[in-house]
């Protein structure tokens, strides 16, 4: 038996059992798509992160750190990004008839990128890239 000494208590107790947890016991695991989900509950407009956080049961903190793992995910590999989507829902005449094909407006601050229909993925991310590093 070894004796501990405690600051606060001036005669030395003996331990009789101590134990040592060790690993990742009672950490929560999160899947990938659990972790989407809540990131992009928390990237609504208007959204608080802590009330967000606070209602999965988990810290600010935590969520911050998915969002900057989820970035640096899409800047090594084509990971989850996060782009708010508008819709329009004026009523449209349903005479008229589009005179070219539907398009993808993408708006990045005052720029307006219009992807036609059919276009090829590795296209519009070399455009939209290279529209970002303008900004």
């Amino acid at each position: 038996m070894s004796t501990l000494d405690l600051t606060l208590d001036p005669e030395p107790v003996q331990v009789r059992r101590m134990e040592v947890i060790t690993g990742d016991v009672g950490r929560r695991t999160w899947s990938p798509e659990e972790k989407a989900r809540i990131l992009a509950e928390a990237a609504v407009p208007g959204a608080v992160v802590s009330e967000v956080a606070r209602r999965h049961g988990l810290r600010p903190q935590q969520v911050f750190g998915w969002r900057r793992e989820s970035r640096t995910a899409g800047r090594s590999q084509e990971g989850m990004v996060f782009a708010p989507v508008v819709l329009d829902t004026t009523p449209s005449s349903a005479t008229s008839m589009p005179k070219e094909p539907l398009a993808i407006e993408v708006q990045i601050g005052d720029a307006m990128v219009r992807v036609p229909a059919g276009m090829d993925g590795a296209t519009v991310r070399a455009v939209l890239r290279a529209v970002r590093a303008s900004r």
